[in-house]
């Protein structure tokens, strides 16, 4: 059981400011709270109100190294607990998790600005079912026999890594982490999560209801900025595996930082990815599914927001209009409010660079840009960052909003009249991560689905990433795959090879 020197509650709650007060100021490390060895902290903001919500931990080389360390001592015993037993600790993990739900959606809210019943709970069990996905894959850690010769047993086993470092970003914090802790444990290593400094607490608050679980040292939690707490955990000696989500420029730092010493990486590093839609297909849906994809009840915040929207001439104008009419009709407000379906950008950084790339795509000759949904009128949010979601016609495809990941509310729809044109532009960025295709001629989409530079195509639906689903890009979106059986066994084990002279 975690020993908590400060009152978190045992039970879940409905309170996140209590919450968040009880989180502050601490790392999770060795299965205990401990403040930064510097004593420093930093703010915690509540994006709908401005208002400081908690102070975190402000983490440097210092406990850095005293998680690696402490990791690495439980990583040999936990290598040794038969791998369906990790696997059964980890569902055990899940169990927990759904008792938790709605106190993790009600602080992954306060703290990222994200709305409470289209993002936040769904978030938070989607992290309960990517443990249970896990915790019953323990069993398929499986070596193969080799036929090298009639008096030689050779075999291949799987074994783990070691201590595994993963750095994650805000947008979903929960989500990503559950990806890359879970196959993580069951392989048999142990973790040190760097939590993003705009949203700790919830990663934390999971970390320690894990711990509750699993045996000390084995799950670390370290909070802090990039450049002080980052890259001493990437470039750690005992550190054995890196997987990182977050910006091209900074997974290339990492990348370079982890080839210095030879070890791993998983990197998924964002995308501008493209929605194109055919004159043929299902309006309705495809019109929900436009919404979806871009990922507005998110403020665009994602990956595999479809920012690049590609519609046939036939039903081009049809299509935008209806699209502006739904967003128009979301209401955007409190993240805590039921009735909410927008929320806020995450911080003063992203809302300005977003409303840079809307004010450089209304100030662009030709483009119109349609500003929907409509600003919260509660006082009490005025100081909160939000942003009226756009949508842009009227853009050159060499302009900076159709190229650039805006991570924002914001998409570029572009009018099409052949399938090989579209599918060029399309593949013409330095993205690969993720497209949608949607027709009623399967034939046209399996065509295209197969030449689209990207990891996940998905026809006639645009789902976030799911378990049991291979999920990874290509070109700058990154490397390896995650959420999958095979992001387990490629990118937390190593295979090796016993051989037994039995002549």
């Amino acid at each position: 059981m975690l020993d908590r020197p400060h009152p978190t509650p045992e039970a879940p709650t409905t309170d996140p400011f209590a919450l968040a007060k009880a989180l502050s100021g601490v790392h999770l490390i060795g299965g205990r709270y401990v403040p930064a060895r510097s004593g420093k902290t930093f703010s915690v903001v509540n994006p709908a109100t401005g208002q400081e919500v908690a102070r975190a931990a402000d983490g440097d080389a210092a406990d850095v190294d005293a998680a690696v360390e402490d990791a690495a001592r439980a990583q040999k015993e936990w290598a040794r607990m038969p791998a369906r037993k990790r696997g059964a600790l980890v569902a055990q993990c899940a169990a927990l998790m759904r008792t938790h739900v709605e106190e993790l959606g009600r602080l992954i809210a306060l703290e990222t600005g994200k709305a409470l019943r289209t993002e936040s709970r769904v978030e938070a069990n989607t992290v309960a079912d990517i443990l249970e996905f896990f915790g019953g894959l323990g069993g398929e850690l499986k070596g193969e026999t080799v036929p090298f010769a009639p008096d030689v047993l050779s075999v291949t086993v799987r074994e783990p890594l070691g201590v595994v470092g993963a750095i994650i970003p805000w947008n979903v914090p929960m989500l990503l982490m559950a990806l890359k802790v879970a196959p993580a444990l069951v392989a048999g290593n142990t973790v040190v999560v760097k939590s993003a400094e705009e949203a700790p607490l919830a990663v934390l608050r999971i970390c320690e209801l894990m711990n509750r679980v699993l045996p000390a040292g084995v799950f670390n939690m370290v909070s802090g900025f990039g450049p002080e707490c980052g890259a001493p955990l990437v470039a750690h000696s005992k550190v054995r595996k890196v997987t990182f989500t977050g910006s091209v420029e900074t997974g290339k730092i990492v990348s370079k930082a982890a080839a210095e010493k030879l070890i791993p990486v998983t990197l998924e590093l964002g995308g501008k990815s493209p929605m194109i839609v055919f004159a043929d297909c299902d309006f309705e849906k495809t019109l929900a599914g436009a919404i979806t994809s871009m990922r507005f009840t998110r403020q665009g915040q994602s990956c595999t927001a479809a920012s690049r929207i590609y519609v046939e001439r036939p039903i081009f104008q049809r299509f935008v209009d209806a699209m502006a009419e739904k967003v128009d009709a979301m209401v955007m407000g409190d993240p805590l409010d039921e009735k909410t379906d927008i929320g806020t950008i995450i911080s003063e950084g992203q809302f300005e660079k977003v409303k840079s790339f809307i004010d450089e795509g209304v100030a662009t000759k030709g483009a119109n840009g349609r500003a929907c949904s409509a600003m919260p009128s509660d006082p009490a949010l005025k100081k909160g960052l939000f942003i009226q979601p756009y949508i842009f016609t009227g853009l050159d495809k060499d302009s900076r909003l159709v190229r650039e990941e805006i991570f924002g509310p914001v998409t570029c729809v572009m009018p099409f009249d052949d399938p090989e044109a579209v599918l060029a532009e399309a593949n013409d960025s330095e993205y690969g991560l993720a497209a949608s295709l949607w027709t009623n001629n399967l034939k046209v989409g399996l065509n295209l689905a197969h030449r689209l530079e990207a990891g996940l195509v998905q026809i006639n639906q645009n789902l976030v990433v799911q378990a049991n689903l291979s999920y990874g890009g290509v070109k700058s979106s990154g490397l390896g795959k995650e959420a999958s059986l095979e992001a387990m066994l490629e990118h937390f084990t190593h295979k090796k090879t016993i051989m037994v002279n039995m002549g």
